[in-house]
């Protein structure tokens, strides 16, 4: 065990674009329940959540009913929209990424997992929509989990793997993430071309460019750790 390392990826502004099916679905669900749809701005910044805390946020002091109808109604439309046009359309993987996973994957010390708000049927779908399952010896999912930046998605992944945090990363794209890997004690690495802006990373330890630097960069990061 003394030898692996642990990397463990957001998905939603990370891994895949999804940020045209959440908008519809979000626009969907305050639509159904009569509320003003919030900005594209207001609801990007929501996503990594679990949708329950995401409903708050967007809709403060929102009373239990509403707050479930809202959830039920964006699962709803998501589902829809992903049925209509498929996983590799409604959540289009970013260049690169899986060139990158599989390189990674191939590097038999080097696990990988995921982390993700969404929740397991939604994590399902989407792996088995871009056959990627076969990747990530760790899924940790929001229906197991408090919502991010609570740790215990990254203490699980971590007990699971029976990896010990200083050599554990956590790839992601918001401010959740940033803070999540902080409180397990784990490196946090922010990428730039995700749903939160280089402002709201500020936690994050390093930012990345470019997801082929990876790498090199963790194989650079571990080097000196040694």
């Amino acid at each position: 065990m003394a030898d692996l390392r642990l990397v463990v990826f957001d998905v939603d502004g990370t891994l895949v674009d999804s940020q045209a099916d959440i908008l519809a679905a979000m626009a969907a669900a305050f639509g159904g329940a009569g509320l003003p749809v919030p900005t594209r701005e207001e609801i990007l910044a929501i996503v990594g959540l679990s949708l329950p805390e995401a409903m708050t946020v967007l809709v403060p002091g929102v009373a239990t009913p509403l707050r479930r109808e809202l959830v039920a109604g964006y699962k709803a439309a998501y589902m829809d929209l992903r049925a209509e046009n498929g996983v590799e359309v409604s959540s289009p993987l970013y260049p690169h990424v899986r060139s990158v996973l599989e390189q990674m994957h191939a590097v038999p010390e080097l696990l990988l997992g995921v982390a993700t708000g969404k929740s397991r049927r939604g994590l399902d779908k989407l792996l088995d929509g871009h056959a990627l399952r076969h990747l990530f010896v760790t899924q940790q999912v929001a229906d197991n989990h408090p919502s991010k930046p609570h740790p215990a998605m990254l203490r699980a992944a971590l007990s699971e793997t029976g990896v010990d945090a200083h050599r554990a990363v956590m790839i992601g794209d918001t401010s959740y993430d940033m803070e999540m890997a902080r409180a397990a004690g784990m490196l946090a690495v922010g990428v730039s071309w995700g749903y939160h802006d280089r402002a709201r990373l500020k936690e994050a330890h390093i930012l990345l460019e470019d997801i082929r630097l990876l790498p090199g960069l963790l194989q650079q990061i571990w080097e000196q750790m040694a």
